[in-house]
C-alpha cells in the first residue's frame, strides 16, 4: 500500500461512533473504515471532472442608438454609474 502518516482530525462525535460502529460490524479497523471513504470520495470527484461554467453569453446587437449618438461607452458608463457631465 505505500508508506503511512500519522495525523489528527477532527470529526463530530457522531459521524465518529457511526464510523467505529460500522467498522466493529465489519471486523475491520476505524482506519480501514476512514481510508475507504476517503478513497470512494476520491475516485468519485474524479470521475466528476473540472468545474466547467455555463456559457453565459449573448447575441446582442451593440449599442444602443441613443447612447452612440450621446458620446458612446463613456455616456453609458456615465448613466451605469449615475456619473453627471462636469463643466
Amino acid at each position: 500500500m505505500g508508506t503511512h502518516m500519522k495525523t489528527t482530525l477532527d470529526i463530530s462525535d457522531p459521524l465518529l461512533e457511526a464510523a467505529k460502529a460500522l467498522a466493529l460490524r465489519e471486523a475491520t479497523t476505524l482506519r480501514a473504515v476512514v481510508e475507504e471513504g476517503l478513497r470512494s470520495v476520491l475516485a468519485r470527484k474524479q470521475k466528476q471532472g473540472p468545474l466547467r461554467s455555463r456559457d453565459a453569453s449573448f447575441k446582442g446587437r451593440g449599442l444602443h442608438p441613443d447612447f452612440v449618438a450621446r458620446g458612446g461607452w463613456s455616456k453609458l458608463r456615465e448613466a451605469a454609474y449615475d456619473e453627471e457631465d462636469e463643466p
